[in-house]
């Protein structure tokens, strides 16, 4: 009995670890990005050439950019963007897949085909070469990118939703709830949706991150949010011609991203295992 607990405490400690430390990091940035510029009220969009290419000053913390604008007023109302297009983002995907893939378990036959099709499709095509080419389409801005990073996302929201209906879908309360006259969609809204929330609240959580890289991806190659509005994606992309010379106009805003991968990611994995024990 000793030996047999030892490996499940320790997979405890790990978990809580894990817990832990995705918290922190991503309570650190969310709280600097939402509470941050109420101290520091720089201005993130203009700036004065006298100032460029500062090093860390007690009047500029993280420095300056290439005409003179306060770095941290910028990776703070960066941060904040960012996120919030992500969040937005992942919110439009994990609906939108959901939503397809209740219906594709529940209903079966022709309609699960053609939404399992179009799932194959999108999950065929490299994200970052489809929102690239549909951004170059549409155009950047804010909007566009929001709803291009939740559309190709949605594939994999589908096919767990799908899943789980498929399972729900033949059990006993859901046909006493056809024998007494209920509508399907009161069926799927009061009966099937509550049971997909958990496992798709997860499954978002784990899908952040990826999120999080493309945003900056596309920001990085300018067809995100365009300047002088910064994003973290953008911030990279301006700094990286003066690379050899101000290093921090990319040192902080990479720092900034890899703290929300990391912090997304054990947060995931955290409730993934969670979400295992409780099943098992």
């Amino acid at each position: 009995m000793r030996l047999s607990a030892r490996p499940l405490a320790a997979r405890g400690l790990f978990a809580n670890a894990d817990l832990a430390v995705g918290a922190m990091a991503l309570g650190a940035v969310i709280l600097a990005a939402s509470v941050g510029p109420l101290f520091w009220t720089a201005d993130p969009i203009s700036g004065s050439m006298l100032t460029m290419f500062q090093p860390a000053t007690s009047a500029h913390p993280l420095g300056t950019d290439q005409i003179g604008r306060d770095l941290l007023a910028r990776v703070l109302f960066g941060t904040r963007l960012s996120v919030v297009i992500v969040l937005l983002a992942g919110a439009v995907g994990a609906v939108l897949g959901t939503a397809l893939g209740l219906v594709a378990g529940y209903f079966g036959g022709a309609v699960d085909s053609v939404i399992m099709r179009l799932v194959d499709i999108q999950l065929a095509v490299p994200f970052i070469l489809l929102i690239l080419l549909v951004m170059a389409v549409v155009g950047p801005g804010i909007f566009n990118l929001v709803v291009v990073l939740g559309v190709t996302g949605w594939a994999i929201y589908a096919r767990t939703a799908r899943a789980r209906a498929l399972e729900l879908r033949d059990l006993e309360y859901i046909e006493a709830a056809r024998a007494v006259g209920a509508s399907v969609p009161r069926i799927l809204r009061a009966h099937v949706l509550p049971n997909l929330l958990g496992p798709q609240l997860v499954l978002l959580t784990l899908d952040l991150p990826r999120l999080v890289v493309l945003e900056a991806s596309v920001g990085f190659l300018g067809l995100g949010v365009q300047p002088p509005t910064p994003t973290l994606g953008n911030l990279i992309g301006d700094g990286r011609a003066y690379l050899l010379n101000a290093d921090w106009l990319v040192i902080y805003p990479g720092l900034v991203i890899a703290a929300l991968v990391v912090g997304f990611n054990l947060l995931g994995d955290w409730l993934a295992r969670r979400a295992e024990r409780r099943a098992g």
